[in-house]
């Protein structure tokens, strides 16, 4: 089964079928942090350091690193972060810019093999960032969406994660680098989107044969018991074949949902 390899200098993870769920972590990321946005911006990395720590003891599998802040040198700032968490903890990063130069700094200082986060299906964006992830031999999340922008048809969601999938393999990256994330709808926005997201994370699996990720807390946006209800799309998730996600492992009613689904997966003996 399709097994996507990822490393820090120290630790080598593997997300697959057979593998225990891959709890990403998403709290180094400045949008909608105020405090951490400012401190990132004047060079002030504690936070960062104390999250990173904070994540891995609660049983993150690897850290999402995002310095996405505006008017700042991005660039500078997530190469900044990427060595300091890699200093700090064992465990690999996902690397996570909208912008290819801040990408391509994070890359060029990471020691082992990171994931980049992310590529979209339009042309443009293809071209630039799949001879990133080439060059520096990363495995890279594929995000359901291209020029059309994101459509509510999970069918339509469907082809265009194929689409990248495919033009990853013209780059000279195989299949099992590419996690896909299906794009998961607000379920209190569009009644059948949860629905909708587990029948395109078991034809993922089945059909594409990829591994696959998420923002896990898009499922509840909007939505009072937020936890709840995030806990119960994980645990069915992972049923239905999602290998990962990137989401908050404070949260304890999450992480006892996953770990409750590792068991009943088998892949917790």
């Amino acid at each position: 089964m399709t097994q996507t390899l990822i490393s820090s200098e120290k630790q080598e993870i593997s997300i697959g079928f057979e593998r225990p769920f891959c709890i990403i972590g998403e709290r180094i990321n400045p949008t909608g942090r105020k405090l951490l946005a400012a401190e990132m911006a004047e060079g002030d990395y504690s936070r960062v350091v104390s999250d990173a720590i904070a994540q891995v003891e609660a049983g993150a599998t690897m850290l999402d690193v995002n310095a996405g802040i505006p008017m700042v040198d991005e660039p500078k700032i997530l190469a900044e972060c990427i060595q300091l968490v890699q200093n700090t903890v064992d465990v690999p990063l996902a690397i996570d810019s909208s912008i290819v130069a801040a990408l391509e700094a994070g890359l060029s200082g990471y020691e082992g093999k990171p994931l980049v986060n992310s590529v979209t299906g339009e042309e443009e964006r293809l071209e630039v960032v799949l001879p990133l992830v080439k060059k520096y031999n990363a495995a890279v999340v594929a995000i359901s969406n291209d020029e059309t922008g994101i459509s509510e048809d999970p069918n339509v969601r469907y082809e265009v994660a194929k689409k990248i999938v495919e033009r990853a393999e013209d780059f000279g990256i195989p299949r099992a680098d590419v996690v896909v994330d299906p794009l998961i709808m607000p379920v209190g926005a569009i009644n059948l989107a949860g629905k909708a997201a587990l029948d395109l994370i078991r034809r993922l699996r089945e059909e594409l044969k990829v591994n696959t990720t998420c923002g896990a807390s898009n499922i509840s946006f909007g939505l009072p018991n937020r936890h709840g209800m995030n806990a119960a799309f994980l645990s069915m998730a992972v049923g239905a074949g999602m290998t990962s996600a990137i989401m908050n492992p404070l949260h304890s009613e999450e992480m006892s949902a996953i770990m409750g689904a590792d068991v009943m997966m088998g892949t917790d003996p």
